[in-house]
């Protein structure tokens, strides 16, 4: 009887749960819903879904290869960006220099490059020059205590106008990314005939495609970059003394860690790679424009585009991948828009709405997550 008994105190078999089990074990909509926006990137994730359907249902050339190629150009480089300003904004700080580093390093690659250097060794020279005003950025905010705003606001505007002064304000062509004409001999089929006939075809280098030039070289470079950096924010010591820095300065300098040294290695580290998304820029448009409206803008929007994937101004929470999506999601809504025949007068407000509208979703869906789980 007791064997009776323990034998009907089992649960059922997985045998015979049958279909009906399966069915329970699998998630709702409403579950997987739930799920996904518990993820600090959920309610981004979301709102860029929602976006990129819109624009699918009422452009018919959204969800085309073509305009996939052309909607790289806009987000790839903010995401790149952005994940450098996930590092400074989670230590409660902001960096506004990117802008002039996207600038500037173009014009000292093209310096350097004139002068006989070489291509690879003018992108690492200008990417150490960055690494320097990093340094400088991060020495004033941690060492002398002035604001990261105050600092690298002038910053900004001190090496845009070298920028300005170096290049005479003229724009140049890239070095390395010119085009060049080969001739092919191509098959046609004519009448049933096999006929080879020559054909010119435009080509770049390998540095050019390398270093943004290539259809999906940004691309590429964002996503390696973007898995590194959260690889690197998630495991390692420089992202968990990150966090705590931003967390509580005070309370991590007397756990031992080093607030002045990880603060400078943040700030170095978004200004290499504003520096580089400068070069891979210019490398694909062929042009080094000295305009400084362009690089404002991109430091605006790259700075919108962590935030609104859930890294706080306030220091102390930040996702890389959360910008990845951020900066897809500006994207993705500024294409959208332009296919649509928006105005252009009209984009800039569009825009500015909607990135209102995601940091609302992101603030409501944060403090809903914040009440369940404290619940």
């Amino acid at each position: 009887m007791a064997g009776v008994a323990q034998e009907s105190g089992r649960g059922p078999s997985p045998g015979q749960e049958g279909p009906a089990g399966l069915r329970r074990s699998l998630p709702t909509g409403r579950q997987v819903l739930q799920r996904l926006l518990s993820l600090r990137e959920g309610s981004i994730i979301v709102v860029t879904i929602v976006a990129a359907v819109y624009f699918a249902i009422n452009t018919s050339t959204f969800l085309t290869g073509a305009n996939f190629k052309t909607l790289l150009p806009y987000f790839a480089p903010l995401a790149i960006l952005g994940a450098g300003e996930v590092f400074v904004m989670i230590l409660g700080e902001i960096d506004l220099s990117i802008g002039a580093m996207y600038m500037f390093a173009p014009i000292v690659f093209y310096k350097l490059d004139t002068a006989g250097l070489g291509l690879v060794p003018s992108v690492i020279l200008a990417l150490v020059v960055c690494t320097a005003v990093g340094a400088i950025n991060g020495a004033f905010v941690s060492i002398l205590g002035v604001s990261s705003f105050v600092t690298t606001l002038g910053m900004l505007f001190t090496f845009e106008g070298l920028s300005l002064i170096i290049s005479h304000g003229t724009p140049v062509a890239t070095p390395g990314a010119q085009v060049h004409q080969t001739t092919a001999q191509v098959h046609h089929i004519v009448n049933g005939h096999d006929i080879v006939l020559p054909e010119k075809i435009n080509h770049i280098g390998t540095f050019a495609k390398i270093f943004g030039g290539g259809v999906y070289s940004e691309l590429i470079w964002a996503v390696v970059i973007v898995i590194l950096l959260q690889v690197v924010l998630t495991f390692t010591r420089w992202g968990l003394y990150t966090v705590a820095i931003g967390s509580n300065k005070i309370g991590a300098a007397e756990a031992g860690v080093k607030v002045r040294l990880v603060t400078i290695r943040n700030f170095v580290l978004c200004a290499v790679l504003a520096g580089l998304v400068g070069i891979f820029e210019a490398v694909r448009s062929q042009t080094i424009q000295p305009d400084p409206s362009g690089p404002n803008k991109i430091l605006l929007l790259a700075i919108a585009a962590a935030v609104i994937g859930g890294t706080l101004l306030a220091g102390g929470s930040g996702t890389v991948v959360g910008a990845l999506i951020g900066a897809l999601f500006l994207g993705i809504l500024e294409d959208g828009l332009i296919l649509q025949g928006v105005n252009a007068n009209y984009l800039l407000f569009y825009t500015g709405i909607a990135i209102v509208v995601a940091m609302t979703a992101n603030v409501y869906v944060g403090r809903a997550r914040r009440g369940h789980s404290s619940g």
